[in-house]
């Protein structure tokens, strides 16, 4: 709101050997055989903007991790660290990014050193704070295969990664990002799905990350009300986009079978271009426009969709959860049930409401007081929520 090929898993251990040009290659070092391990590193640069100085040290990665099925797969990022002399363990931010497209060329990576990406001002506002930020690029993005866009489980398990990947670049941990360093977790929109997804599968596939909290927002927790909501309406692409990422994910849910002709046209146009030109492609379109059969009528898309849903564990650190009160997006009260889940789970769940926030406005007026909640956490404040 992704197919993947089993990578790199012939071989057993990574090494950081670095040539010449300072970045890692097949010939330098062995592929990763972790989940967060680095298969490969080079410089890059962090530009909000085109050549905006950030007086930082970014570097491209790729890394591994693990599909919504189980299996290994590698997946692209980048690591953000400022150039500030801090010295001992500093705090790093794992960040998930909403929408961007299906074409490798929306990947965050990709804009970063053009000063594209959507969400770098967001992201150098956390770096200003003197945090390092890994941004995972998503399964599919900037790798072979396509986005398993909205696969929460799939979006979890890269964010978490890309946090264990970034503990592990020997460039980041001479700028203090080591296993020590506490951890926040933050996102919006389909990063809100990603970060709502690592919290709660920290405990089981992450445990040794110290996360202090997690600060998502824009939550699509139901992937089936959220489609519903959409349908015929501005976001119509989205659930063509999002159909795209679950077949890529679930190849045997046969998406194709159920396009018409004008369905296999857009979805070919949605896997080319970003989430502006798909978004417009998309707009006020029915579900009945676009196939022969509605599969989200069917019980294996239906249960493939209710995989994703958020609520269904409870998040072992603190969670900071915002949504604007009208969201044309993502539905308010999508994000308030998610709020009822995870309280009555007995998470600690501080709840904001932006009144009047549509979903952009949303990502930027929550991004400040977002950040600051993390900031105490990270100073070890408690956190004690407003479930009550």
């Amino acid at each position: 709101m992704h197919r993947r090929p089993s990578a790199l898993t012939a071989v057993a251990a990574l090494t950081l050997a670095l040539g010449p040009s300072g970045s890692s290659t097949a010939a330098d070092r062995a592929a990763a055989d972790h989940p967060g391990d680095l298969v490969s590193s080079s410089p890059t640069a962090f530009h909000p903007l085109p050549g905006q100085p950030t007086n930082t040290r970014a570097w491209h990665i790729t890394y591994r991790s693990t599909t919504a099925k189980g299996t290994p797969n590698t997946v692209s990022g980048t690591v953000i660290v400022p150039q500030d002399g801090h010295t001992g363990p500093r705090p790093l931010i794992t960040y998930a990014v909403g929408t961007v497209g299906l074409a490798d060329a929306c990947a965050p990576s990709a804009g970063f050193p053009k000063g594209t990406t959507m969400e770098a001002n967001l992201i150098q506002q956390l770096t200003a704070r003197g945090w390092a930020v890994a941004v995972t690029d998503y399964e599919g993005l900037g790798t072979p295969g396509d986005h398993t866009y909205t696969v929460g489980r799939a979006e979890g398990q890269a964010v978490l990664d890309a946090a264990r990947a970034a503990q592990r670049l020997p460039e980041a941990a001479a700028s203090g990002v080591t296993r020590n360093s506490p951890v926040g977790i933050m996102g919006y929109s389909q990063g809100g799905q990603a970060t709502s997804w690592a919290a709660e599968l920290h405990r089981s596939y992450a445990p040794e990350l110290r996360v202090k909290g997690t600060a998502t927002g824009g939550v699509p927790a139901d992937l089936l009300k959220v489609a519903d909501h959409n349908n015929g309406n501005i976001g119509a692409g989205l659930i063509l986009m999002a159909a795209v990422g679950q077949n890529a994910a679930f190849p045997e849910l046969h998406l194709d079978s159920y396009l018409n002709d004008k369905g296999r046209h857009y979805v070919d146009f949605m896997k080319k271009n970003c989430v502006a030109a798909d978004t417009v492609a998309g707009l006020f379109k029915t579900i009945s426009e676009v196939t022969v059969k509605n599969p989200l009528d069917e019980p294996d898309w239906r249960a493939r969709l209710h995989a994703s849903d958020l609520g269904t564990r409870t998040p072992d650190a603190p969670v900071y959860l915002y949504h604007g009160t009208a969201d044309e997006l993502i539905p308010y009260g999508v994000g308030k049930q998610l709020r009822a889940d995870w309280c009555a789970r007995g998470a600690t769940v501080q709840w904001t409401s932006l009144p009047l926030g549509e979903h952009v406005l949303g990502a930027i007026v929550g991004a400040t007081p977002a950040a600051n909640w993390l900031a105490d956490r990270f100073a070890d404040k408690p956190a004690s929520g407003n479930c009550a």
